[in-house]
């Protein structure tokens, strides 16, 4: 109950101070208008349609990219991962590949796949994938080695002691990479439509500002971050069920 009212006097107080910097002139209101103008802008956004399909657009590009990006870290982590001689292979051309940001990857999107939503969905897979594969290599290596030997003597074949062995192990690895791609697919998503112009809040937020609605604009953005945070919860809720037997979120209830 302490925490929620401490999270609730929190964002009281930055929509306080929101309200009184353009108010006070420290910034113009022309540039920054105030909290309570820009929730009316919000407030008007709700009823229309417009609006929560640029929602939806969104919304989408982020579920199918992050979807298939951690379809594919999954497996690509798992067969590397159990493979000392595909680590030592790979290892170069993932630490040469992963420091790519993904927005320099947006003029070959807009080449193959022009203003459409597979030019989000490339650089979402792209950036997303990185977080949960390597989150996975590093839940296979943490494997206990006579956990595994002694799977091997009981005469548990190879996709057994993936089952009971490695996957166990590597779940709260592929978790926390998981929440950490929601986030980064999300930003990617919103990237992608304000630069490229694919459909969504990103696009909205650019025609926004081109048209001189400042404060729809915030209200845009502030909308973005709500998905943001509603995300991260909700990941986190996934990931306590997911993990309740594991001693990390155990610790966490009994605190």
């Amino acid at each position: 109950m302490t925490r929620k009212l401490l999270g609730l006097a929190g964002i009281l107080g930055f929509l306080l101070t929101w309200e009184l910097i353009p108010r006070t002139g420290i910034i113009e209101a022309r540039f920054l208008p105030p909290a309570s103008e820009v929730i009316a802008a919000l407030a008007g956004y709700v009823p229309l349609a417009a609006f929560w399909g640029a929602v939806s657009e969104t919304l989408l590009a982020w579920f199918l990219g992050l979807a298939a990006a951690v379809a594919l870290a999954v497996v690509l982590g798992f067969v590397v991962g159990s493979s000392h001689f595909l680590r030592r292979c790979t290892n170069s051309t993932v630490e040469f590949l992963r420091p790519i940001p993904s927005v320099a990857l947006i003029p070959i999107a807009v080449l193959l796949f022009g203003v459409k939503i597979q030019s989000s969905l490339m650089l979402i897979i792209y950036a997303s994938f990185w977080q949960v594969f390597i989150q996975v290599l590093y839940g296979v290596a943490d494997v206990d080695n006579v956990a595994m030997q002694t799977a091997r003597s009981y005469g548990l074949k190879t996709a057994a002691r993936v089952r009971y062995v490695v996957f166990p192990t590597a779940l709260p690895y592929l978790m926390t990479g998981v929440r950490l791609a929601a986030s980064v697919a999300l930003i990617l998503a919103i990237t992608a439509e304000l630069v490229i112009g694919s459909p969504g809040l990103g696009r909205e937020i650019a025609l926004a500002q081109s048209g001189g609605a400042i404060s729809g604009m915030y209200a845009l953005i502030l909308t973005t971050g709500l998905i943001g945070v509603v995300i991260n919860l909700l990941m986190r809720i996934v990931e306590r069920r997911t993990l309740s037997w594991h001693s990390s979120i155990r610790s966490e209830v009994i605190v």
